[in-house]
């Protein structure tokens, strides 16, 4: 199998991964700095999460540029990278609803953990067939 419809499935999930988190991003109320300053928490956390998906989204563009074919363990193995990418909507609103606080912060960290964790499942199992 080519490796074009793996990486069109994942830069189309990547997509709707950023889509869901702009979506929960919501406009102040009023019209006035502080209801903008209220915002500041949930835009930081929105950054992060924008760059730490671009981040995969350029490192998975790049580690598919050396793939040629790609069998039924990579594909799963990408599956589960785009499953823990999934979650970082959840982290991000999370964080940014409670200002910081430990819990959420905490999850965030095993959901960036666990990502991190998929991707090197992938590199070894691109490297293995390759």
């Amino acid at each position: 199998m080519t490796k074009n419809r793996m990486e069109a499935f994942s830069d189309g999930i990547i997509a709707i991964i950023i889509t869901i988190m702009v979506l929960e991003l919501r406009p102040p109320h009023y019209s006035d700095w502080a209801s903008l300053r209220s915002l500041v928490s949930a835009a930081v956390c929105y950054s992060l999460s924008f760059v730490f998906l671009g981040i995969y989204r350029v490192n998975h563009h790049h580690l598919l540029q050396a793939v040629q074919k790609v069998n039924g363990p990579i594909l799963w193995a990408n599956i589960h990278l785009l499953f823990w990418l999934s979650l970082v909507p959840f982290g991000t609103a999370w964080i940014g609803e409670n200002i910081f606080a430990a819990l959420p912060v905490s999850l965030y960290g095993v959901i960036l953990f666990f990502a991190g964790t998929a991707y090197y499942i992938l590199v070894r199992t691109l490297i293995t067939h390759h």
